[in-house]
């Protein structure tokens, strides 16, 4: 059993929403929402395994592994039913608890994809990740989760979410890598019933706004489709109070 590291706000609130971050983050990514919606809503967001505060779980994982547990740290926290909201890693972890648990009740999928590229992609990032470290990626990624508008006029955030990315252990990151190299659900989301919120990043160079409608799109529930302009892969943080409004409409 994996209990993930997880923050919670608003547990006297009968409606719990699940957060779930991207690859190299920590629940840190959500604080903007965390604070918007904790009134409304019991607000839980989690690290995944090798992230963050989160234990290290040293076998290369699934996209079904990563899911199972999020459900075995809700088991703990005594959370049955709950919305999930998961951002590209976490995006995939919310396809896959939305298709197969019954326990979601609505989803919201950022900057995510049913499949993200090609596998020798991911292993070869995994490889580098491992013999060089996460500080040598780092200036990559940030310039794909921020627009660079953003980055420009916003030097300590991009300094203190640069940290946030060197400071995932290299085996904790490049591990996730493999876990989506593996992850091709696009044949599978039919399977996804509840009600569906995608949100895309005019300018993520890594999942676009046609990632997101293919999502949308092959859903079998109710799906509505946003499109944020501007904003790259990590809107949570770029346009906080858009995200938030969303989700709160969404989750009602």
């Amino acid at each position: 059993m994996t209990i993930l590291h997880h923050v919670a706000y608003g547990e006297d609130n009968d409606k719990t929403l699940v957060f779930i971050g991207s690859l190299g983050s920590t629940t840190a990514m959500w604080v903007p929402q965390l604070d918007a919606l904790h009134k409304d809503f019991h607000v839980i967001a989690v690290d995944h395994r090798g992230h963050g505060s989160s234990p290290l779980v040293n076998v290369t994982p699934t996209v079904a592994d990563l899911a199972t547990d999020v459900l075995e740290t809700l088991d703990s926290l005594g959370v049955e039913k709950f919305g999930v909201i998961g951002l590209s890693l976490g995006g995939a972890v919310a396809q896959y608890l939305a298709a197969t648990s019954d326990r979601v009740t609505a989803a919201a999928f950022l900057c995510t994809a049913a499949k993200f590229g090609e596998p020798q992609g991911w292993y070869d990032r995994a490889s580098a990740t491992r013999e060089n470290g996460t500080a040598s990626l780092s200036q990559a990624v940030i310039e794909r989760w921020f627009s660079p508008g953003w980055l420009e006029t916003h030097p300590a955030a991009r300094e203190n979410y640069e940290h946030m990315i060197i400071d995932t252990p290299a085996e904790g990151y490049a591990l996730a890598c493999e876990a989506l190299a593996t992850w091709d659900f696009t044949d599978r989301l039919g399977e996804i019933t509840v009600p569906v919120l995608t949100i895309a990043g005019a300018d993520d160079p890594s999942t676009p706004p046609e990632t997101l409608q293919i999502i949308a799109d092959g859903v079998s529930g109710p799906a509505t489709a946003e499109v944020l302009s501007p904003g790259a892969h990590v809107p949570t943080l770029e346009r906080p109070e858009e995200v938030s409004a969303l989700l709160a409409a969404h989750f009602k």
